[in-house]
């Protein structure tokens, strides 16, 4: 079959490696996505261990789309909706990008809807219901250049639900775009890790988890699960081995997060218990500055406000100076890695980066920097 993958935005080309790594192949990356092709083993199996991407997509038709009625007849005639989808399944349909004469989504939506019900009504007298929440299918048509391609949504909730966070701060980093982003670092879990700033732990869960190659937490049911040609044998053998794999906790090195906020630090402490991982992880509800601990090398990361939604640009400058004044004096040797969401800032952290790569975080535009401290 053939996919598409909705990515983070400056995280294609990770999710395209983790694809591969999956077993996809045919792989080309655009902005926001990646798109490659997979037997059945393989599509079932990045459900389970996908920690970049947020939905998958897998394409079912593809026509020329440049007004209504071609909008009408190409989703009629291109697929086969009788089989597919019966009278007594529900459904809904999802709208991205436009064309010259199909510029409203909401109206898109609802011509592709209509072809297909009036499609049912001509050959049972009855017709699908639409649903917004738990539909049989999710219907996904996304216009481009005139052309129009028809996809099956995979899952109703997005992937970067872990399951593990019903309890997140005031300004939440997303679980795939924090996995993106360690996985940049490339921290194997061999040196010890250390988030100033932890949050609701984010960063942390997902390094272990990422590092280890733990599975997702399986969601209750997946929309797949509703397709024709859905391979129950397939799927229940990869998502048998999923369960099943042995993971090495004990080779871990000390992973150590700090948060000075008591309400956001009883979030992560929660957090990390219901992932799992509170034998794994060291928190501290304290001041950054008071972090001890020695070792010649490691890694810290940290996504501290950017004076955009947590806090004015002038009350941060003093944290960003006592950032680096805490760095500089006392983990010489190690790696810092800074998600910003504001030059201004970083300028008084007062240390020379070594790279800086662009990301979204939110919609803000942003760089994860990475520092050698010295």
């Amino acid at each position: 079959m053939k996919v598409i993958a909705s990515s983070p935005e400056g995280l294609e080309k990770y999710l395209a490696s983790e694809i591969n790594d999956l077993g996809g192949f045919n792989i080309k990356t655009y902005k926001r996505s990646v798109s490659f092709e997979c037997d059945d083993a393989t599509f079932y199996r990045i459900h389970f261990f996908s920690r970049l991407a947020f939905r998958f997509y897998r394409e079912v038709a593809c026509f020329a789309c440049y007004d209504r009625l071609s909008l009408y007849e190409g989703v009629r005639d291109s697929f086969d909706w009788l089989a597919w989808l019966p009278f007594e399944k529900t459904f809904n349909v999802q709208v991205t990008g436009r064309t010259s004469s199909l510029s409203h989504s909401h109206f898109t939506a609802l011509e592709v809807k209509n072809s297909i019900i009036d499609l049912q009504q001509s050959a049972w007298n009855k017709r699908s219901n639409i649903a917004l929440d738990n539909p049989d299918l999710i219907i996904h048509l996304h216009l481009n250049n005139d052309r129009g391609v028809l996809s099956l949504q995979s899952s109703f909730e997005s992937l970067h639900k872990r399951g593990y966070r019903p309890a997140i701060g005031n300004a939440p980093l997303k679980e795939n775009l924090a996995s993106g982003l360690l996985k940049m670092t490339e921290w194997k879990g061999t040196k010890p890790l250390i988030d100033l700033m932890c949050g609701s732990g984010t960063f942390l869960i997902e390094a272990i988890n990422q590092t280890l190659q733990v599975p997702l937490k399986s969601q209750h049911f997946y929309l797949f699960e509703n397709w024709l040609d859905f391979n129950k044998d397939i799927y229940l053998k990869e998502k048998t081995k999923a369960q099943q794999k042995v993971f090495s906790f004990d080779k871990l090195s000390k992973v150590i997060g700090c948060e000075i906020n008591k309400d956001v630090f009883n979030q992560a402490k929660a957090n990390i218990s219901l992932a799992g991982l509170e034998n794994y992880i060291e928190l501290q509800n304290d001041n950054f500055t008071n972090i001890k601990f020695k070792s010649s090398e490691g890694l810290i990361v940290c996504n501290p406000p950017y004076g955009k939604k947590l806090g004015q640009e002038n009350e941060l400058i003093t944290l960003y100076e006592n950032i680096g004044d805490f760095l500089k004096g006392n983990y010489s040797g190690w790696e810092f890695w800074l998600l910003s969401g504001n030059p201004k800032l970083t300028r008084y952290l007062k240390m020379k980066s070594s790279l800086k790569i662009p990301v979204s975080n939110g919609g803000i535009d942003c760089r994860w920097i990475k520092y050698l401290i010295r």
